[in-house]
């Protein structure tokens, strides 16, 4: 039987046209992976061992506080700490990993987890769930670029019920709190996770496994102490804290200076204004980074602490101060009709190096827990608040006469009642004649405005207009700043106050009050400015707060060497004739020392021979309770300045008292603090000149 003939099935032509597409394809595959093997192999090579180099800088313990003599008043007490490093390309499940294994270890205060760190925690474990809160045509409005992913995680925030995360346990809720420390730092800069009790057993936990942790670490942290407690705290000023670090308000200047967004900085006053001297300078650390891991660590520059301030203040001085403040406003308020007195200042100054020995301020106020009335501190008073100063500033006064040729040494003015257009002004009583001298002495305020219109111009005719020129305000203040009343003093604190000036010139009467501090208003801080000038000889000297500033000392209990030592500070020289301050000195010489004058029965006999000049003035209530009277409440403000030895000036004081009384009743609250203040200074400088002798015998 003969063989069956098979058919040939012929090949479509289209699927010889793809097999030939195909052929094609792969050739250039071939050819493209040549390519890239021979001519780019080495290039690819060097990309995957490609390392990168980030600076990352750790912050060291900011510089101390000593007082004038040297005692310790800001220090840094060591913590242990621990600390989290976040690397580039660290999955967030990840961090979830090592927060749960950090928080089997540690005990990790939980109070500060947030409604959002919990729902924020619930997506991250519940992926799945989460998922499920977006519907398609959300996830479609994504695609279409309508919404942004961010848009959808916000979605879900809102989606995430109470219910959902009311079971978290304790347990978790410490995860939740350590991963919020995770999150809150910055690539390759360590932030701390806890810094506050951390125990030893803790410590030791932790350092023990480090390995199954990344980016845990354990150091040595620090936290500001005050040996004196609550004296002077204000003026100090405030750290950030590790949570905190930069404040939102001064973000920008400080990332310009190098510093991360988690240093803490000093926020106010002395911490502040010396910022750059008390931060340090940081370790630099320098991070090989390969495939966003980190393989290894160069120390670049070792850090060193930050230089430490030895303060002008005199601290045992400055609490003896605060001390007698508080006691003679206790008894003052006993008396009654005192129910607007809350606060009292006391200034301390060299006159000859412009040194500020004590900035003392004590204020009533009302604890926040108990609702009982307490004293504060209230130092900062000194440079913030300004108040009408009354006869203390009547020195000036005198001295602008001088300057403007309006009156000379010697000139009198008969006192008695003015009688001008409409009103009546005179001094306490009609003392008769007066020459300059005298008057300081019986704080004459006829021979005040006597001055005055001379200066402006014009002339006195009983109910009369008195034809001054109205220059004359700008005149005379301009005088006034040249002793630092209504101009900043140039202290080395921030917001300091300039006073306010009277904005109403049109009344003849309102300059004759300019001229007896009972128009302007002057801060405590310029009222010991103005007598330094006046005890010194006529140089206005800017007040500082810092003495010197020290290196850091690789010693516990020693100072480093002197960096810089802070020199007086001239800003103006008052000029003029030797003899105008000769007269004025000797006229707050006669208030202290001679009888009839006005604060003679605190200072006379004193061995310390004071000079001074007292102060009252008719002022109007503007304190915390001003909302409570539907008018100004009209009180009396008292003040005094002064200086000791008279005729060797060592120190300076200005004493100011706000709101004493209201109506006829007088105080001497003002007199009582000034001498027991002088009281203390010198008892005390005596104490230790026999202290040093002793010391000096003993070792002979």
């Amino acid at each position: 039987m003969a063989k069956e003939k098979k058919k040939k099935t012929p090949i479509p032509f289209r699927l010889n046209f793809m097999f030939f597409l195909i052929f094609i394809l792969f050739s250039s595959l071939i050819i493209r992976l040549g390519i890239v093997q021979i001519v780019y192999g080495d290039d690819y090579l060097r990309e995957v061992d490609r390392t990168e180099n980030d600076v990352a800088n750790t912050p060291v313990p900011r510089g101390k506080m000593y007082d004038r003599n040297l005692n310790p008043v800001v220090d840094n007490e060591p913590r242990n700490a621990i600390t989290y490093t976040k690397y580039p390309n660290t999955k967030t499940a990840d961090m979830v990993k090592t927060a749960e294994v950090l928080a089997s270890l540690i005990e990790k205060d939980t109070k500060k987890v947030t409604l959002p760190d919990k729902k924020d925690f619930w997506i991250l474990k519940h992926p799945k769930e989460a998922e499920a809160l977006i519907t398609k045509a959300e996830k479609k409005k994504v695609m279409e670029k309508k919404l942004e992913q961010k848009d959808l995680y916000k979605l879900q925030m809102e989606r995430v019920t109470d219910e959902d995360i009311k079971e978290f346990t304790k347990d978790e809720l410490e995860v939740i709190a350590i991963f919020r420390e995770f999150n809150s730092g910055y690539a390759l800069a360590p932030s701390i996770v806890k810094n506050k009790d951390v125990s030893t057993t803790e410590f030791a936990r932790v350092s023990e496994h480090l390995d199954e942790m990344p980016g845990v670490d354990v150091t040595t942290d620090w936290e500001r102490t005050y040996k004196y407690d609550e004296t002077l705290r204000s003026v100090l000023g405030k750290v950030s804290s590790s949570e905190e670090g930069i404040p939102n308000e001064n973000i920008d200047y400080y990332l310009a200076r190098d510093y991360t967004r988690n240093d803490r900085v000093g926020k106010s006053y002395i911490e502040k204004q010396y910022e750059d001297v008390l931060r340090g300078q940081k370790t630099r650390i320098e991070n090989v980074l390969s495939k966003g891991e980190v393989i290894k660590t160069n120390t670049l520059t070792e850090g060193q602490s930050g230089k430490d301030l030895v303060l002008t203040i005199d601290m045992e001085l400055q609490q003896q101060v605060e001390k007698i403040i508080e006691n003679e406003l206790r008894k003052t308020k006993a008396k009654g009709n005192t129910y607007l007195l809350d606060r009292a200042f006391v200034v301390l100054m060299d006159p000859n190096t412009g040194e500020v020995l004590t900035m003392a301020g004590r204020q009533y106020g009302r604890n926040s827990k108990t609702g009982l009335t307490e004293m504060n501190d209230f130092a900062l008073g000194n440079i913030t608040t300004s108040y009408t100063m009354g006869s203390s500033v009547k020195g000036a006064t005198v001295y602008t006469g001088f300057q403007t040729g309006a009156i000379a040494p010697g000139s009198a003015f008969f006192d008695s009642k003015l009688l001008l257009a409409g009103a009546k002004k005179g001094s306490y009583s009609d003392l008769g004649y007066v020459t300059d001298v005298s008057a300081l002495k019986k704080s004459s305020n006829v021979y005040m405005f006597m001055t005055a219109i001379k200066i402006a111009g014009g002339h006195y005719i009983p109910h009369r207009p008195l034809g001054i020129n109205r220059e004359a305000y700008a005149i005379m203040r301009n005088h006034y700043a040249q002793f630092g009343l209504g101009v900043r003093t140039g202290i080395d604190l921030p917001n300091e106050s300039v006073g306010f000036k009277g904005v109403d010139m049109s009344t003849d009467g309102l300059l004759l009050d300019l001229s007896i501090g009972q128009y302007d208003t002057y801060t405590p801080m310029q009222l010991a400015q103005y007598v330094s000038t006046i005890a010194n000889g006529g140089k206005r000297l800017e007040p500082h707060m810092v003495r010197e500033i020290r290196n850091p000392s690789n010693e516990h209990n020693e100072l480093g060497s002197v960096f810089k030592t802070m020199s007086p500070k001239v800003l103006n020289d008052l000029g003029g004739k030797d003899v105008w301050m000769q007269r004025v000195q000797e006229g707050f010489r006669q208030v202290a020392q001679e009888p009839g004058g006005t604060a003679y029965k605190y200072f006379g006999g004193k061995s310390y021979r004071a000079a001074a000049k007292t102060g009252t003035a008719e002022a109007f209530y503007d304190g915390p309770r001003r909302n409570q009277y539907n008018a100004p409440v009209p009180t009396i403000n008292l003040t005094l300045v002064g200086y000791a030895p008279h005729n060797n000036p060592e120190v300076a004081f200005s004493v100011v008292v706000p709101w004493v009384y209201q109506g006829k009743p007088s105080d001497d609250i003002n007199k009582r603090i000034g001498r027991d203040v002088m009281d203390a200074y010198f008892k005390l400088k005596e104490k230790r000149a026999k202290g040093e002798s002793e010391a000096v015998e003993s070792t002979q």
